[in-house]
C-alpha cells in the first residue's frame, strides 16, 4: 500500500474494518465479575476492563480505561484484572454510583 493511501485511507485490506474490544480474561472477586478487555493502541494494548455486579436484581457495570500500555496480551489481562480488584477494594459498590463527567455546578 502506498504512503498516501495509508495516510488518507485509500482502501487496502484493513479498510472499513473496525477493531472491536474483546473480553480476553475474566475473574470473580468479592461478588463482582471483572472482565479484561483488549483495546489495541497501535502495536500495543491499552489497559481496560469492565466491573459487573447484580445489585437489587439489576446488572450494573462500570467500564474503566487507563493510560497504561502493554506489548503482550497476557500482561494487559493480568494488569486489567489487578486494576479491577483495586477499584473494588477502594470503592466497592460505590463505583456504580459515579457519573462522568461530573455535572457542572457553576451557576
Amino acid at each position: 500500500m502506498s504512503f498516501w493511501k495509508k495516510i488518507f485511507g485509500g482502501g487496502g485490506d484493513d479498510a472499513g474494518k473496525s477493531i472491536e474490544p474483546a473480553v480476553v480474561g475474566e475473574e470473580s472477586y468479592k461478588g463482582f465479575v471483572i472482565k479484561a478487555i483488549t483495546m489495541p493502541a497501535g502495536s500495543e494494548y491499552q489497559l481496560a476492563g469492565v466491573i459487573e455486579k447484580t445489585v437489587g436484581g439489576e446488572l450494573k457495570s462500570y467500564k474503566f480505561v487507563r493510560a497504561d500500555r502493554f506489548s503482550s496480551k497476557e500482561d494487559v489481562v493480568s494488569f486489567s484484572l489487578a486494576k479491577g480488584r483495586q477499584i473494588i477494594d477502594e470503592q466497592g459498590e460505590g463505583v456504580f454510583g459515579q457519573t462522568w463527567p461530573a455535572p457542572s455546578q457553576a451557576n
